[in-house]
């Protein structure tokens, strides 16, 4: 008989063992989320428009200057950012194409004869189409958090970059980019907040 109780007991410990290692195994992505996963989500969006807000702190100056307007991407490398505010200009890549234009001028050049632009531009670009490899081209990356909420920083990789900009850190839910935040060299920063279209 003690024997027997013995046995449901070992049986029911067994079984509270494995639900509780199920339980577990399926809780464990809601608090961790590696660079694969994040890009996994992220690259299911293959286009999306946004609005922005940004405040950029310049040594020198009292406050933020503000910006504002909008950003589209288009799966795999054509991003538009239009600024509406303080005064109208746009700022469109598509592939290694890049064009200001501001006043009614437009001015055309290659991404790659700026490498320093370049790895901010692939910076948004690789994160949006969740493009690893060309993200790990330019940065070391970082995630932090759950799909839920999460954050990636980015330390660049190229000393020319580097001597410019000390880090990057993009925020966001699911597949979804909401903020950037840049730290330059210097003590100068930017703070993006990106509101999707629905």
């Amino acid at each position: 008989m003690i024997s027997g109780l013995k046995t449901r007991i070992e049986r029911a410990l067994r079984q509270v063992r494995w639900a509780l290692a199920a339980l577990l195994c399926a809780a464990a992505p809601a608090w961790a989320l590696d660079l694969n996963e994040l890009m996994g989500l992220l690259a299911r969006q293959q286009q999306g428009e946004a609005n922005f807000t940004e405040q950029r702190y310049v040594r020198g100056f009292d406050g933020p200057l503000a910006a504002s307007g909008t950003l589209s991407f288009t799966a795999p490398d054509r991003l538009v950012r239009r600024t509406l505010s303080p005064r109208p200009e746009t700022m469109a890549v598509d592939g290694n194409n890049l064009t200001l234009s501001r006043s009614g001028r437009s001015r055309s050049m290659t991404l790659d004869s700026m490498p320093e632009l370049q790895g901010l531009v692939e910076a948004m670009r690789a994160t949006l189409a969740g493009n690893t490899q060309v993200l790990q081209r330019y940065f070391t990356s970082t995630v932090g958090g759950s799909a839920s909420e999460w954050t990636l920083d980015l330390a660049p990789v190229d000393a020319r970059l580097a001597s410019q900009v000390a880090m990057l850190r993009l925020s966001g839910k699911a597949g979804e980019v909401l903020g950037v935040e840049m730290e330059f060299r210097g003590g100068d920063r930017s703070v993006m907040t990106i509101s999707p279209k629905r």
